[in-house]
């Protein structure tokens, strides 16, 4: 008998669990002004890291545990994370939460510096044109490394990253292993993948990976990815760089270890 109400106290704690991992909740997203629901608003889950959006109605659906961060962002308005409760799960309670809409301010923006004239085929030439030239050399893992602009100096920089294995990468992937694991689950969620597509402006990237936007610059910066990528460059460009850097650096370490 004893033995008999183990089982059942095991299948009981085993079956709490099991819930409590794959549970599914539930919330509606609406304007702090005027409490209207507001759609497409990109809700991604930074522990599991999953993404969905709202709907018409400001409602959405995603699978989270107890103590998982949400992560909550719309154009034009102030980014917030909420922590999923017991209760939130638990209870099926779908709570209301507000956004408030961010107050932008216009600077001065200078349309171009050019002294145009009105013919075409003098205007054009004092359009700069800047080319990053990337390069792949048959043999390495790697596939290619930004040259930057088309100038001797980046024949020194790309022998210098394939000969010199920068500590740097150490400092940054060694320090935040479980941030940067993160980087394949992101590639294989589709949802996260539209996101950051569509957005230039790091926020979900720096919260994802636990750095900030400096730290994170300067990583593609360091990967020998050029300026000129990483101002044009969308969300999923960098984390598409980032990536290949830091498989990279696995292979670099994997060798190191080896010696």
């Amino acid at each position: 008998m004893k033995k008999l109400f183990l089982l059942f106290g095991f299948i009981f704690v085993s079956a709490i669990g099991f819930a409590q991992n794959d549970a599914f909740i539930k919330g509606t997203i609406t304007r702090a002004d005027n409490g209207r629901p507001l759609e497409s608003v990109n809700v991604v889950n930074l522990t599991q890291v999953i993404g969905t959006a709202t709907n018409t109605s400001g409602e959405f659906e995603i699978r989270a545990k107890a103590n998982d961060t949400l992560h909550l962002s719309y154009l034009g308005y102030k980014s917030i994370k909420v922590r999923v409760t017991n209760d939130w799960i638990n209870l099926g309670l779908t709570p209301t939460i507000e956004m408030t809409e961010l107050a932008l301010a216009l600077e001065k923006v200078v349309v171009n510096q050019l002294r145009l004239t009105g013919y075409l085929e003098v205007d054009i030439k004092q359009v700069p044109i800047r080319r990053n030239t990337r390069y792949s050399i048959s043999g390495l893992p790697t596939t290619g490394y930004e040259g930057g602009r088309n100038t001797p100096n980046m024949v020194t920089k790309v022998l210098g990253a394939i000969f010199n294995p920068a500590d740097f990468l150490h400092n940054i992937f060694g320090k935040k292993p479980r941030e940067m694991r993160k980087l394949r689950q992101m590639k294989k969620d589709d949802e996260i993948r539209n996101i950051l597509a569509s957005r230039f402006d790091r926020e979900m990237l720096t919260a994802l990976l636990n750095v900030d936007k400096v730290d994170l610059d300067l990583l593609v910066s360091e990967c020998n990815y050029s300026k000129e990528f990483i101002q044009s460059a969308n969300d999923l460009q960098i984390l598409d760089a980032i990536s290949e850097c830091y498989e990279e650096y696995k292979v670099l370490s994997k060798n190191k270890r080896r010696l």
